[in-house]
């Protein structure tokens, strides 16, 4: 690994702002890893999720990552005036948390989900607002309570951004850093606060295209807001890295840049190479033998991300063919999947055995006969994805089952791991899923081929070489 220029005979600071706990960031913590590796000093600018134990203020995440938490946006704590006002607004049929978070909407007909795409798995649930679902002939008051627990879930929202913006961007600009990374479009504008007023160069790091992510499609100003900072930021970087080809040539071509974007995937560490099957947990957690057949889902448990056309799939398959899903998955969403499975009558198919530590997924993964890697393309972002569980379930040494979308698809062909199907047909996706488990072998020997290149130790020479030139810029 390249060591990064001295300024002034001393190690480069690199402040690294996030908005998230930075605790299971995996993305984040390997770029913080290998800066440090390289010779900078680094810090994290985090925000505090006191309810998952992740408090405001100093502490270490990751291989001893020093990492600075603002707090959480709380109207008891700042406004508290305005939580009697809102309940007595709100009344009793809407349950407020006035600490919550992250104010993540309960997913409604009115209102719904908007965690985003490229954000981790929480380690236990997130608290939630519960918004008043409206009945077959809603009253007008009935009408006024759900907008008003609207408005207040988008001030919240803004609030707590704000708050974020505000005291993250203070504490950084104490520290003084030689480069502010900003990653994703949410802390580009306290980055460039930051590099205004002490000189700091400015990376930007969008961990998927941020302006055409999965979130909720009525917010009239939010976009307009995201695309102006965007815009601006962008064309001022001193660097800019993506996680995808496809967005690489989408960022360069809408904002006319003079360099394509640094090609930096989101690829697990090497560590110690690729994994054998006997090392795999899936059949032990799911209480199966070798005579079944495992198709394996790892990573968040949520809409979107294939699973229900997964088990139309699986109705149309073998009855040995099992469906085993590793991840966490929020109550109302299991709830709907299970009354899917009832209904196809796969209720001694599909086993749900929890979540893994982000750095044993592959590892538990490896015992699988095959992954199905596919999200479905609902946003622009979600089609020119390249997944996590993919490089997991290639660091597995899994055959691959892949929608195809552009950038997922391309790689799946490239490295001969697996093959591609009719993202809209579940009866295509049966006949791949067929296909492969008639003779997975050479799927499985190419996956291991592919984890050897595929690792974050080669994806981590491109963010070094761009760093290198951000700083070598910054001695001059």
């Amino acid at each position: 690994m390249p060591d990064l220029p001295l300024l002034d005979g001393r190690a480069p600071r690199v402040a690294l702002l996030v908005y998230n706990d930075a605790h299971a960031d995996a993305r984040v913590l390997k770029t913080a890893a290998s800066l440090r590796s390289a010779g900078a000093e680094v810090r994290i600018f985090a925000v505090a999720r006191a309810r998952s134990g992740y408090a405001e203020g100093p502490d270490l995440v990751g291989d001893a990552i020093p990492v600075h938490r603002a707090p959480e946006f709380e109207l008891v704590r700042y406004a508290p005036w305005a939580v009697n006002l809102a309940r007595r607004v709100l009344g009793r049929q809407a349950t407020l948390q006035p600490g919550t978070a992250t104010a993540t909407a309960a997913t409604t007909a009115t209102v719904p989900a908007t965690a985003p795409a490229t954000a981790p798995a929480p380690t236990r649930p997130e608290p939630v607002v519960q918004i008043p679902t409206l009945p077959a002939q809603p009253s007008v008051r009935d009408r006024l309570l759900v907008a008003a627990n609207d408005v207040w879930l988008r001030t919240f929202r803004t609030a707590s951004l704000g708050l974020y913006w505000a005291v993250a961007a203070r504490e950084a600009l104490a520290w003084r850093p030689d480069v502010v990374h900003a990653n994703d479009g949410n802390t580009l504008a306290p980055a460039c606060w930051i590099a205004a007023r002490s000189g700091a160069r400015v990376v930007y790091d969008a961990h998927e295209l941020w302006r055409h992510r999965n979130v909720r499609p009525d917010r009239p100003i939010a976009p307009l807001v995201e695309g102006l900072i965007e815009s601006a930021a962008i064309r001022r970087a001193d660097g800019v890295i993506t996680v995808s080809p496809s967005i690489v040539t989408w960022l360069q071509d809408m904002y006319d840049l003079p360099e394509a974007p640094t090609l930096v995937r989101n690829i697990p560490s090497a560590a110690g190479g690729p994994v054998d099957p006997s090392h795999g947990r899936l059949r032990e957690l799911a209480g199966l033998d070798k005579d079944d057949q495992v198709v394996a889902y790892g990573g968040r448990i949520t809409t979107s991300r294939g699973i229900e056309e997964t088990l139309e799939a699986l109705a149309l398959l073998p009855d040995a063919v099992h469906f085993v899903l590793l991840g966490y998955g929020e109550p109302d969403y299991l709830a709907v999947l299970h009354r899917q499975i009832a209904t196809l009558g796969l209720q001694d198919r599909v086993h749900f055995v929890g979540k893994v530590a982000p750095a044993e997924v592959a590892t538990a993964l490896a015992d699988a006969d095959l992954s199905v890697v596919y999200v479905r393309p609902v946003c622009l972002s979600y089609r020119f994805s390249l997944p996590n569980k993919l490089f997991e379930s290639i660091h597995g040494g899994l055959p691959i089952a892949a929608a195809d979308l552009p950038d997922t698809a391309a790689l799946v062909r490239e490295h001969h791991v697996g093959e591609i199907f009719d993202a809209q047909s579940p009866q295509d996706m049966a006949d791949t899923i067929s296909t492969i488990l008639a003779d997975p072998g050479h799927y499985r020997e190419a996956a291991r081929r592919a984890a050897t290149q595929l690792t974050w130790e080669h994806e981590e020479t491109e963010l070094l070489r761009l760093y290198a030139r951000v700083l070598q810029h910054e001695a001059s």
